[in-house]
């Protein structure tokens, strides 16, 4: 193995957090593999990966490291890209919540593969806001505006969002017919992943956007507890419309306001704003449109 072989060995190693599952990729020995990283060991002067007999994870050295490396990787992927004629090859770091996934992009993704074979991709999902560079991530999708001015962001459609409670929450407190209406009505609390503060509720009147604070008996900084917290009867929530299109439709929850819905988020792709866009990660945002024009176009 030369010197790229081992980076390209190191990092599968942490991605897959297995030495032998990296090796079986590559295809090559187990103890080949120990080897190898031995020696890049060695040629760094510090340890890289703390291995248990369970598990394999970056020392604090070996996570900058990695970040450096799947950084020089990548753009040797992007050297040849750029010169090739074929069909975009490499892989594909995407982080995303779990039920835009699942809603969206999976039901897709089989064709999306089928015309691009030379990609793989990995998806990480969380709420919490992801430090690009530093978790290898080539981009995020994320609803909202990012703050950091590092980051580039290319709009990739809009998700509207509506507010909702369930049937034994408004038996108790009514069910408001404007946002001026809300007196003796609580909320789930959603706690910014940036301030750790609870967020306002959102609405649109006549061309104006109204903030509305309630009392939030319980609060969280996740999307499927609020939702949950929501079916319990605990407050009025809102979100995109399509993390509770199964709940309107089994009548668990109701939708409230539709008068003054809040403002459409947009769905953004973030990544880094130090280099340019990958032919591999262009292809997959030009994707991701694609899906999201078609989603604009169906009625409701």
């Amino acid at each position: 193995m030369d010197r790229l072989d081992r980076l390209e060995l190191f990092t599968r190693i942490v991605e897959a957090g297995s030495f032998a599952r990296a090796a079986r990729d590559l295809r090559v020995a187990r103890s080949t593999a120990t080897n190898a990283i031995n020696l890049l060991e060695q040629e760094a002067g510090v340890r890289l990966l703390a291995r248990t007999t369970r598990q394999v994870a970056t020392t604090p050295e070996g996570a900058e490291f990695y970040r450096r490396a799947r950084a020089i990787l990548s753009e040797v992927e992007d050297t040849f890209e750029t010169f090739a004629n074929g069909s975009p090859t490499g892989h594909l770091r995407i982080d995303a919540s779990g039920l835009l996934t699942r809603t969206f992009l999976v039901p897709h993704l089989p064709a999306f593969l089928e015309r691009f074979p030379g990609l793989t991709i990995s998806f990480s999902q969380s709420d919490r806001f992801v430090d690009i560079v530093r978790d290898g991530v080539d981009c995020a999708l994320r609803a909202g505006h990012p703050q950091d001015s590092s980051l580039r962001m290319r709009k990739l459609g809009e998700l509207p969002e509506i507010t909702c409670a369930s049937p034994a929450y408004l038996a108790r407190h009514g069910t408001p017919r404007d946002c001026d209406d809300l007196e003796g009505h609580r909320m789930i609390g959603f706690l910014s992943s940036r301030t750790g503060e609870v967020l306002p509720l959102e609405f649109r009147r006549d061309g104006a956007t109204v903030y509305r604070h309630l009392p939030a008996p319980v609060s969280t900084d996740n999307s499927d507890t609020a939702a949950a917290l929501a079916r319990q009867g605990l407050g009025l929530i809102q979100a995109p419309r399509y993390r509770f299109a199964s709940d309107l439709a089994s009548g668990a929850l109701v939708e409230v306001l539709e008068g003054t819905p809040p403002e459409p988020l947009p769905l953004n792709a973030i990544h880094a704003g130090d280099r340019s866009v990958s032919r591999r990660l262009e292809v997959f945002l030009d994707w991701v449109k694609e899906i999201f024009s078609d989603t604009d176009r169906k009625p409701g």
